[in-house]
């Protein structure tokens, strides 16, 4: 009983520091949201522009992937940020964009 007690306890100490990670890593990508023009366009938690989405519920409704690749190639409304954006910001702006799970507005 006492080694099962034991290994959960280091299980949970070592993924506390991934768990820190992971909030700071959504803190950075919130800034990277609003220092790379975003909020001009589209609005979280009615903060930011109306031109594109609300996306709020954003981690709701796409994947990670999904996410990525509008950033990266943009659209026909949207322009793209591959070239704008370095790798740890543009996965911190996606891990942020992921933690975004409002329930959609009716």
């Amino acid at each position: 009983m006492r080694s099962l007690i034991a290994a959960f306890t280091l299980l949970l100490v070592s993924s506390m520091p991934a768990l820190a990670s992971s909030k700071a890593q959504r803190a950075h990508g919130a800034a990277v949201f609003s220092s790379s023009g975003c909020q001009h366009c589209h609005a979280i938690r009615n903060v930011g522009g109306h031109k594109g989405p609300d996306l709020s519920s954003i981690g709701r409704t796409k994947k990670e992937v999904e996410i990525r690749a509008q950033i990266v190639d943009g659209s026909k409304v949207m322009p793209a940020f591959g070239d704008v954006l370095q790798p740890g910001e543009l996965d911190d702006l996606v891990a942020y964009l992921r933690s975004c799970k409002d329930k959609p507005k009716k």
